[in-house]
């Protein structure tokens, strides 16, 4: 019985090993968690900026209509809202909106309960596009994740959303992040 092709060391195992040469002294094996997982991250931050890419967005872009169109009818959050909901701070998230300001995808506007505070809406022309990417957005994720069988996608989302449990703070803030953020899409 013929055995299947074994695979070239990938890159990272290439570095564990220069580094098993280098410094043997250390236990490198979370290099091949770590490494891979950030080497898969990056690809797929590429893989789903190219969907973004289309419809004339960036990754930031992306999140603030995202949230905005999660909030559900009338589909608007104050700022610091936006904030909280896409891993960014405050400053981000105003450049962001300027942007898409311009590009007539949102509106700005005083709070109604304080006037000093302001309210940022997606318009007509935002919704319509939002809608348009974010199917396209999830199609590229099925897309990405058929190279894993469903029983492995499964496993992955358990063992990724427990560690995520043991190093995230309890109120799911990033490092760096504004309270409360976390976004997907």
């Amino acid at each position: 019985m013929e055995q299947p092709a074994q695979r070239p060391p990938d890159h990272v195992a290439r570095i564990q090993a220069v580094w098993r040469r280098e410094r043997p002294d250390l236990d490198v094996a979370p290099q091949g968690v770590i490494g891979r997982l950030h080497r898969v991250a990056t690809l797929l931050t590429h893989e789903l900026c190219a969907v973004y890419a289309r419809y004339d967005l960036g990754e930031g872009e992306f999140d603030v209509l995202a949230a905005l169109r999660r909030a559900g009818a009338p589909y608007e959050r104050a700022p610091g809202e936006l904030a909280a909901h896409t891993m960014v701070t405050t400053g981000a998230v105003t450049k962001r909106i300027d942007r898409l300001e311009r590009a007539g995808l949102v509106t700005r506007r005083a709070a109604a309960e304080d006037r000093r505070g302001r309210v940022v809406a997606l318009t007509p022309a935002g919704r319509e596009l939002i809608d348009r990417a974010f199917t396209d957005h999830i199609r590229n994720e099925h897309e990405l994740l058929a190279a894993l069988t469903p029983a492995e996608a499964a496993q992955l989302e358990a063992l990724l959303t427990g560690w995520l449990a043991r190093l995230e703070p309890a109120d799911g803030t990033a490092p760096g992040a504004a309270p409360g953020a976390a976004s997907t899409g």
